[in-house]
């Protein structure tokens, strides 16, 4: 849903838009709670055992869509720091009666913590935050014994994408992570293509993107405005370094920011990565060299290309990994015909193997042999891979089944760690240097400064 979009003016509604700020302006501690008699509830009070109890956490931006993606099930609890996105979602002229009925009598939170003190029905909770906040509030409720699901990427920092895959296991929850391109078609059909030899042994893949489409290489404001009486400032910072509100990073412009997300890789790597990664069964890579045009200390470049090398592995040759974002775009192949795109608006994937080549769009889609004669002799393999009923049905079925989802964080967090490692080969490109990496140990082992920027030290009062 596009967060500029304006919500209409509901006629009549359950809260006006008055009652409903004022209210969150100020509830005590941060957070606005729905008292239990209000909606009539107990503390005893359990769904049906069909159904799961799901509080959801983020629900502006693509937080609209995680939060009615479990609409199938009884959300519970909805939390955000920022009480106009909860207004946008109750008033939206896509909500349907039923659906907006089950949202108004979900208890309201602006504070996470604070939900899941209160709230001990929880079953679940979909986490749709910046960034920098998916790791606290994902192992907050993984310690609790809550199945999560979170939004691509997976985290802000390799360690916490580490720290959090042992944890879920561990607690033996289901898990997701939301790049909802590994759930389609063309992903499977990616896979099972490559399994059967269609293009040989494959040697070098290209991903691109056409992102960043928010800031990058600027300059942090220095303006100091006042917060909305909205927003909780604090609880959006989260563990991030404290620095003054600003327009400039809420909502949805903070993925540019090193504190606060993760560029243009991290945004869409979960996506057009994530196709290589699954269809080529790649872990750690060996090494990971990066060059991009300046970057300041507040905010990543605006174009960068990132060289992963991955061993040999389960019968699979060496392969050469290049990522092109910005508008870089990695050559075009000789045996594409003229005047036919190369993936689609938003990026692609080139895959190059010994006996041809393999083209798909962002999240997997459109997959086709190239040049076209090929793919109009290809004999297309049996489908071997389960097909998907959506990335948030497959975690909310794996919960139910005790099963896995096909993303959850065994795999999604290996391609985050993957993905992440640019984000530091580009901060020590100064360096000029391949990074050479053991993922075993988790450690850069030709220039051990480098491992500093694996985590980041948490805000006091912020913990995993």
């Amino acid at each position: 849903m596009d967060e500029t979009k304006k919500n209409p003016s509901p006629a009549e509604p359950t809260w006006s838009r008055r009652k409903f700020l004022g209210a969150a302006s100020t509830a005590a501690a941060g957070f606005m709670v729905v008292p239990r008699h209000v909606v009539g509830a107990t503390p005893q009070r359990k769904a049906p055992s069909d159904t799961l109890n799901i509080a959801c956490v983020g629900v502006g931006g693509m937080g609209f869509s995680d939060t009615r993606g479990v609409r199938s099930e009884n959300i519970v609890a909805l939390c955000d720091v920022d009480d106009e996105m909860i207004f946008r979602l109750l008033h939206s002229d896509e909500v349907e009666p039923a659906e907006k009925a089950m949202y108004e009598k979900a208890a309201k939170y602006r504070d996470f913590r604070r939900m899941l003190e209160k709230e001990k029905v929880i079953d679940a909770i979909t986490v749709t935050t910046p960034d920098h906040n998916h790791a606290v509030i994902a192992m907050a409720a993984i310690k609790l014994g809550k199945h999560v699901y979170v939004q691509k990427p997976l985290t802000h920092t390799i360690k916490e994408a580490r720290l959090l895959a042992q944890a879920a296991k561990d607690a033996n929850v289901a898990t997701q992570m939301g790049n909802q391109g590994h759930a389609g078609e063309g992903a499977r059909l990616v896979c099972e293509w490559i399994w059967a030899g269609a293009i040989g042994d494959v040697f070098e893949v290209h991903c691109w993107t056409d992102r960043p489409i928010w800031p990058q290489g600027v300059d942090a404001p220095t303006e100091i405005p006042s917060v909305p009486s909205t927003l909780d400032w604090d609880v959006w910072l989260g563990p991030a370094p404290f620095r003054p509100y600003h327009p400039a990073y809420h909502p949805f412009k903070w993925r540019g920011l090193w504190d606060f997300g993760t560029g243009a890789l991290g945004d869409m790597g979960a996506h057009i990565m994530d196709q290589p990664f699954w269809a080529l069964k790649l872990k750690h890579p060996t090494s990971v060299q990066a060059s991009s045009t300046v970057f300041t200390k507040d905010y990543a470049p605006r174009a960068e290309v990132v060289t992963y090398e991955f061993a040999a592995r389960e019968g699979m040759v060496p392969l050469t990994l290049t990522w092109w974002d910005g508008g870089l775009m990695p050559p075009r192949p000789a045996e594409l015909e003229p005047g036919r795109m190369m993936g689609d608006e938003g990026g692609g994937c080139l895959f190059r193997g010994t006996k041809g080549l393999l083209v798909c769009s962002t999240y997997g889609e459109n997959p086709r042999l190239i040049p076209e004669t090929r793919m109009q002799d290809f004999k297309r393999p049996e489908k071997t891979i389960p097909r998907s009923k959506g990335i948030r049905l497959e975690w909310i079925e794996a919960i139910k089944k005790g099963t896995k989802s096909s993303t959850d964080f065994a795999y999604s967090s290996l391609l985050t760690e993957t993905m992440l490692l640019a984000n530091v080969a580009v901060r020590l490109k100064d360096k000029n240097m391949k990074l050479l990496w053991n993922g075993e140990k988790m450690e850069f082992t030709n220039l051990p400064e480098a491992n500093a920027l694996l985590h980041f030290d948490y805000r006091p009062g912020w913990s995993l």
